[in-house]
């Protein structure tokens, strides 16, 4: 039985049947496999004994998609991080570049949440500035399920595109860098130490994209904790306390993660293996013009089907990241 209260804390509750979840699931593909693998056995043996060649391209279909469901089930194993499991607060922020670069990372977003939508993630926006002219400045979601956070490691950095800017009246070819940073959703039970003496709130109204929707109220909030210099802020939501709660879930999550880099820091400048993640040092590029490709400069994937990768189709690069054993 669950300590006193566990039954009344719903996100408690909601977290353990989500795990619980998984380990059925995980349980049943194992269960599948075994099945189809069984099956398959008892196919070719059959084929072998009549010699019947005709078996031979089903069982050449029923390998290939064993191999594929095997190699899925890989991955996730290798997600065991303390909190790979957790969801998902990611952050873009557009480079220079002015509207060029605001309109590739509305590019990016839109493509996390194709990736999400395909992989039965909830999205969920918890703040949005949008562009002088197009595209934005920056945005902030959130991913929620199983593993979101797990997967969406492998974004963290800088990502560049290289194309034939649909701004430029002369048809030039323009790069241009956004930066994505991921952050696992951090549990009310995770002690994070937030002294509010530190923490300064600022409230402002919020507009909307063409002046629609602006809100009447300072319903808006900005939060700075004062000793690291962390800046978060929310204005999706109508109300200042339902921003004010957002804001605290990206805070906590921010200081988190510096403290959780403080360490990784420490421990690799004492392994002599650190590369920080600053602009330029892109980990993926994406090339529109003079030819199509995308391609991880950590693991070396690539795909020429840049279409398919903007509309969510990451998985390739995922995987690779994983099996590379990034954290």
């Amino acid at each position: 039985m669950g300590g006193p209260g566990f039954w009344d804390d719903p996100d408690k509750a909601q977290k353990v049947a989500q795990e619980l979840n998984v380990l059925k699931d995980g349980v049943a593909q194992f269960e599948q496999l075994s099945t189809a693998y069984e099956d398959l056995s008892l196919l070719w043996q059959m084929g072998m004994e009549e010699k019947d060649e005709s078996i031979y391209p089903e069982v050449l279909e029923a390998v290939d998609k064993m191999t594929k469901d095997i190699e899925r089930l890989e991955v996730a194993l290798m997600l065991s991080g303390e909190h790979d499991g957790s969801n998902a607060i990611l952050t873009l922020h557009a480079g220079a570049g002015g509207t060029e670069a605001q309109d590739w990372a509305q590019m990016l977003l839109r493509m996390y949440v194709r990736w999400a939508e395909k992989n039965g993630y909830k999205v969920e926006t918890m703040d949005f500035l949008a562009g002088d002219e197009a595209g934005v400045k920056s945005a902030t979601i959130l991913v929620s399920g199983i593993n979101a956070y797990g997967y969406l490691k492998s974004e963290k950095g800088v990502h560049r595109l290289v194309r034939i800017s649909p701004f430029d009246a002369s048809g030039r070819r323009h790069t241009s860098f956004a930066a994505v940073d991921v952050m696992p959703e951090i549990d009310d039970n995770v002690d994070i130490d937030i002294n509010m003496a530190d923490v300064r709130v600022d409230t402002y109204r919020a507009s909307g994209a063409g002046g629609q929707h602006i809100n009447k109220t300072d319903s808006a909030v900005r939060m700075t904790h004062v000793p690291t210099g962390v800046v978060v802020q929310c204005q999706t939501q109508r109300s200042q306390i339902k921003n004010r709660e957002q804001c605290m879930k990206m805070l906590r999550a921010k200081l988190y993660e510096l403290e959780r880099q403080k360490q990784e820091n420490i421990k690799n400048e004492l392994g002599g293996d650190y590369q920080a993640i600053e602009w330029g040092s892109q980990i993926r590029s994406y090339v529109f013009h003079p030819y199509n490709m995308v391609k991880d400069h950590r693991t070396n994937a690539e795909t020429g089907n840049v279409h398919a990768a903007m509309d969510g189709d990451l998985g390739l690069f995922i995987e690779a990241y994983l099996k590379q054993g990034k954290k």
